[in-house]
């Protein structure tokens, strides 16, 4: 069968494969060390296992997968590292692009923000963190999307997507953390409606954006040390 072939939407078959053996990956429905078996993906989508295992090249050229003799490709563990240095990268890039933004954001703008805050807070009875998180990058995209300089956008979007890639969620592993961001996001919003300047808009998002990072660091030591 050929590659070229085009699926729904203009995709070839490898294109449409990756897509969706992607999108599983970073939902957790294919959790670290799940095979993917190209034959079984093959009868799946359809198609030959050449689509098959030039979408499995792709992942593993972006890390989601991993390629071991006797093995074959499995999903690849989440790296803590690589979590820590993107939330540090977004922590700086995210906060700025905020606080540029701020004068921009309209009455409809804040509204929405308000209103998907509204939905974190009420999942936090029964939390799932997967969505929250969904939730929770739609929240800040909000309100630094409107940022004038474009360069700074593309940069908090490669951060938001790296963290995609990663696939982690910090409220999975410290849930107690979702109460404590929804209450700082209330506190952003305020800053924001009340026009404070610019530095402390920074100095908010970017301490918000860092809390996340310090829980997450701080449940890994305990579990290394239990």
């Amino acid at each position: 069968m050929s590659t070229t072939h085009e699926q729904a939407g203009g995709l070839s078959k490898s294109q449409h494969t990756y897509q969706v053996l992607k999108s599983r990956i970073t939902a957790g429905a294919y959790p670290a060390g799940h095979r993917l078996v190209l034959g079984s993906l093959a009868k799946e989508f359809d198609v030959s296992t050449v689509p098959v295992r030039e979408a499995v090249r792709l992942l593993q050229a972006e890390g989601l997968v991993h390629f071991e003799r006797n093995v074959g490709a499995t999903v690849a563990a989440i790296d803590p590292v690589g979590y820590e240095h993107t939330m540090q990268t977004l922590a700086i890039v995210e906060s700025a692009a905020t606080a540029l933004a701020a004068p921009h954001l309209t009455a409809d703008d804040l509204a929405e923000a308000a209103e998907l805050n509204d939905r974190l807070r009420a999942g936090l009875d029964q939390l799932e963190p997967v969505e929250f998180t969904r939730l929770n990058h739609e929240f800040h995209e909000v309100l630094y999307t409107r940022c004038p300089n474009p360069s700074l956008v593309d940069l908090v979007n490669k951060g938001w997507a790296q963290l995609a890639a990663i696939r982690d969620s910090t409220f999975s592993f410290v849930p107690a953390r979702a109460l404590a961001s929804v209450a700082e996001h209330d506190q952003l919003l305020d800053l924001i409606r009340s026009g404070s300047g610019a530095e402390w808009i920074e100095h908010c998002a970017r301490a918000h954006r860092s809390a996340t990072l310090d829980a997450f660091l701080s449940w890994q030591a305990e579990t290394h040390h239990s």
